[in-house]
């Protein structure tokens, strides 16, 4: 029998309360389960004998065409955690947990469900929706399967949804709810490749002609034979397309991304090991999914690392970004959290509107933790001594506010997908970190992976180049884009990033900013405009966000946002103020709580702030060129909604640039 069946053999209907009031499911002689594989041999034997499928170089623009599967990561895991907890999803007051068992079992019946839908080899299921256990069942069974995972963004609008989908040739789409089913049937018709919808959430407001509840579907698999699946399984090669991730195309059209079976189980394996992140058997890791898995960041640390350690991921609520994410984290208590840069900057903005309605001796208390907790984290690169007056902090108010947080447990805190600035990773490292750790403050990437090589190409007196990767993360190439992909990959490999960085005498290396953002003046000076940026908010809490113009003009100017409040329902920004933000006007003698009672100049208190603190933060600028000459406070902050974010609250330049032109204009009429 092959290991993965002595594994699975314990999975039981009753179990699972994904199988709960369903058709009798687990039919099947779990320990039978693989037995049609190769005479009887284990996958994991058949598919260590099996040759890759020809390849001709190192990338290509064909989704059909280097060494283990999903299946068999998949399987290894199962052999050694199939009875921990997978999967954790809150419905009502109850958590309901899935084992490594049950979530490989399910991922089995989610695969027959849509082998019986007709999906064809290489063909994607797009998934649409919040992240859930059904989310992760609906992506492995699409491998399992054969086809590949094609995540849309939730914030997607329907045409947006169309591109993927069309490009992907989707056969089947997932979708969580009737708001996002809404944007499919807009468009349903426009997709030739489309046999059938899944609705994973919520009840169906109408039967549809191939259309299907989440129950209705893990049920249509049943009279798919274990031989048929297995076949397909076995036939897969490792140097294979089975994911897809779609670029946010604020540049042009979205590229699709192809992931590799390898690509997939060895980044999960190497990447979350520099991570520090351990095996269930030595500790079983747990985090919390929020992130959209429609990005590469999040579908690699929850979704794939999850299976290859054994962690248990446990499913936020669909309004974690508009607040309910720290009630989740202090009931999970993960031992590692992600955030996207936006994220710590807001967890940073709770911590600093929680230090100011204290009052006068906790304040000052809780300031002078944070100093001590930065300074010996700081300091660690030369002392490793843990400090008295380090311990003394903790006890007395660090892991209160990690508590608070939901915190109290983590030892790993990872950001990624965009930017963070200095000024937000001291705060949070000085707040959130639990001892002192190995990390250097300036550095935006650490270290390479072991296993992957860099360079830096085309490097200027400051020692500035393009960042080019090379390994075996690196991905397939663009679907259907062959001029795209070699303009991104060269033929021995090398993945150009696009990025500009530059390494220290440790090999650490920095991020400097993107070619494709690089100011190029009108006087020919190359201004990267991140740590501009930076500087001005730095030197001003109240900005939310900063973005430098200046490309082919003759001088710098900046658009200016202010830290307001949130609308929790709709997440968009509102008029009022943040705390943060009225206890810097009130510090400079304004008693503005409005961002209206601000722009246009009707604030001359905080406009005289601000030009003071953009002249702070000219004087540190390394040339005249790079001084910021004008500026301008918008009425709104930006966000998800209003465009100016992208769905991992990454600033969209071209889109900004685009919807305050006339204001751009403005700074450059004689």
């Amino acid at each position: 029998m092959g290991t993965a069946a002595r594994a699975g053999s314990d999975c039981r209907e009753s179990q699972c309360p994904l199988l709960s009031n369903r058709p009798p499911i687990c039919s099947l002689n779990c320990d039978d389960l693989l037995s049609n594989a190769a005479e009887k041999k284990s996958i994991e034997e058949v598919l260590a004998g099996a040759e890759l499928a020809p390849a001709q170089c190192l990338w290509t623009t064909e989704a059909s065409g280097s060494p283990i599967t999903v299946h068999q990561m998949f399987t290894n895991t199962v052999q050694k955690y199939g009875k921990l907890t997978a999967l954790a999803s809150k419905r009502g007051n109850k958590w309901e947990k899935v084992t490594f068992s049950e979530y490989y079992h399910l991922s089995r019946m989610a695969a027959k469900g849509f082998l019986k839908l007709g999906l064809e080899r290489f063909h994607s299921v797009a998934i649409l929706g919040f992240n859930s256990a059904e989310w992760f069942i609906a992506a492995v069974g699409t491998v399992f399967a054969g086809g590949i995972i094609a995540g849309i963004y939730t914030t997607n609008s329907p045409d947006s949804c169309l591109y993927v989908a069309k490009d992907s040739r989707a056969n089947v789409i997932v979708v969580e709810n009737q708001k996002q089913l809404d944007k499919i049937l807009q468009v349903k018709d426009k997709l030739p490749h489309l046999k059938a919808i899944v609705q994973y959430s919520g009840s169906l407001k109408e039967k549809l002609p191939n259309f299907y509840s989440w129950e209705e579907f893990m049920g249509l698999g049943l009279d798919v034979s274990d031989r048929e699946l297995d076949e397909v399984i076995i036939s897969q090669k490792a140097n294979q397309c089975c994911v897809l991730i779609y670029t946010s195309g604020t540049t042009g059209s979205p590229k699709g991304v192809m992931l590799s079976h390898d690509n997939i189980t060895w980044t999960a394996h190497h990447a979350s090991r520099a991570g520090d992140m351990q095996p269930a058997e030595i500790r079983h890791e747990s985090l919390v999914s929020y992130l959209p898995l429609s990005h590469i960041a999040a579908q690699i640390y929850d979704l794939w690392t999850g299976i290859q350690w054994g962690e248990q991921v446990s499913f936020a609520q669909p309004d974690a970004l508009k607040g309910s994410l720290v009630d989740t984290l202090r009931e999970v208590t993960p031992i590692a959290h992600m955030g996207v840069p936006r994220v710590w900057e807001k967890i940073m903005e709770k911590i600093k509107e929680g230090i100011s309605r204290c009052g006068y001796m906790k304040r000052k208390l809780v300031t002078w933790a944070m100093s001590v907790s930065l300074e010996a984290n700081q300091r660690l690169t030369k002392d490793e001594e843990k400090s008295f007056l380090f311990t003394l902090a903790d006890s007395l108010v660090l892991h209160k506010l990690r508590a608070e947080l939901g915190f109290s447990n983590c030892v790993k805190f990872f950001s990624g997908a965009a930017p963070i600035g200095s000024e937000t990773l001291s705060s949070s490292l000085a707040s959130t970190f639990g001892k002192p750790s190995y990390f250097n403050l300036q550095v935006d990437c650490g270290k390479v992976v072991p296993g992957c090589q860099y360079k830096l190409v085309n490097i200027d007196a400051d020692g500035i180049g393009e960042v080019c990767f090379w390994g075996r993360n690196v991905f397939m190439g663009f679907l259907n884009m062959e001029d795209k992909t070699k303009e991104a990959l060269d033929e021995d490999g090398w993945l150009r990033s696009g990025d500009l960085g530059k390494v220290d005498e440790d090999g650490f290396l920095y991020i400097t900013g993107r070619i494709k953002e690089l100011i190029i003046t009108a006087g020919g000076e190359n201004v990267p405009p991140l740590p501009i940026e930076d500087a001005v908010k730095q030197e001003l809490p109240i900005i939310s966000n900063a973005m430098l113009i200046g490309d082919k003009r003759k001088f710098l100017s900046m658009l200016l946002t202010l830290k307001c409040q949130i609308n929790p329902e709709t997440t968009e920004p509102t008029d009022i103020l943040s705390l943060e933000a009225v206890e810097f006007c009130q510090r400079h003698g304004s008693q503005s709580t409005k961002v209206s009672d601000i722009i246009g100049g009707k604030d001359k208190i905080v406009y005289q702030t601000i030009e003071e603190g953009i002249a702070r933060a000219n004087s540190k600028a390394t040339s005249n060129a790079q001084r910021i000459q004008k500026w301008t406070l918008l009425g709104k902050d930006f966000s998800i909604v209003g465009g100016e974010l992208g769905p991992t609250m990454k600033l969209r330049r071209p889109v900004v640039l685009q919807m305050y032109h006339g204001e751009i204009e403005n700074f450059y009429r004689e």
